[in-house]
């Protein structure tokens, strides 16, 4: 259903959204398809793609489903050009897919710093450039939305490859917006606090898990539905305006005291 706004209308959008299959991509897919948009989904596992894009199609919408490795760049080049042919062209890359490895920084090890960094920082940048060169090619422009944190701008204990690889996509993507500008393709991200999700739901009923929700002034964890707002505007023409902004939605986590 479009929004009511013009402004806010995606029901034209050809939008890819990566990380699609679970936690804030799955939620992001599900609006996305609400209010109209035409889909390509993608992760890395094509049983969970193909029933997303299923039950997407069954409600009425338009979704495809677009395997893709955000650690390959032979797999992120073929699954762009994929998506990019279904759709018939890229207006939207919701660059959303990431993963994080709890545990204290001297005990990570090579392997793990790599496979976060990798997939948070280096597949991102695969995806973005990759679009953002199909974009070009097409003479379209388009919109890039990067998914960072909270935690990149501000950092917690025991994710320490996570945070630096968000600090590194905020940055990454104010140098984007800056260069694609004269492409008419803009870069813009989207810094959730903490939310709550069915995997990490047990926490936020722990000691530690009401420790940390207690420092945010608003003493709330947020909800997947609280990012929709912010990401119908920087999905929509709403954004038109914008290109190398960080839109923070973290229930005042980052005017907190320390």
């Amino acid at each position: 259903m479009p929004a009511s706004s013009p402004l806010f209308d995606i029901s034209k959008e050809r939008i890819l959204v990566t990380g699609a299959t679970s936690g804030l991509g799955l939620h992001f897919t599900h609006l996305l398809a609400r209010h109209g948009a035409k889909l390509a989904l993608s992760a890395r596992r094509k049983d969970k793609l193909d029933a997303l894009v299923a039950e997407i199609k069954g409600a009425g919408g338009v979704a495809h489903a677009v395997a893709i490795d955000v650690m390959s760049g032979e797999s992120v080049r073929a699954g762009l050009a994929e998506a990019d042919e279904k759709l018939g062209g890229i207006s939207v890359l919701i660059n959303n897919a990431g993963i994080a490895i709890v545990k204290p920084i001297l005990e990570y090890t090579e392997e793990e710093w790599d496979q976060v960094v990798g997939t948070n920082l280096r597949g991102a940048w695969l995806m973005a450039q990759g679009a953002a060169k199909i974009m070009v090619a097409r003479k379209t422009g388009g919109n890039i939305v990067n998914i960072a944190s909270v935690l990149g701008l501000r950092p917690i204990g025991q994710v320490p490859a996570y945070t630096a690889a968000k600090a590194g996509l905020i940055h990454l993507s104010k140098t984007m917006a800056m260069e694609l500008a004269k492409e008419n393709i803009r870069v813009n991200v989207l810094a959730p606090g903490y939310v709550e999700t069915e995997m990490n739901r047990p926490f936020w009923s722990s000691k530690g898990g009401l420790a940390l929700i207690s420092r945010i002034p608003q003493k709330r964890v947020g909800q997947p539905e609280d990012l929709d707002g912010a990401l119908l505007l920087l999905a929509s023409q709403a954004s038109r305006a914008m290109t190398g902004s960080v839109v923070v939605v973290d229930g005042g986590h980052l005017c907190s005291t320390m």
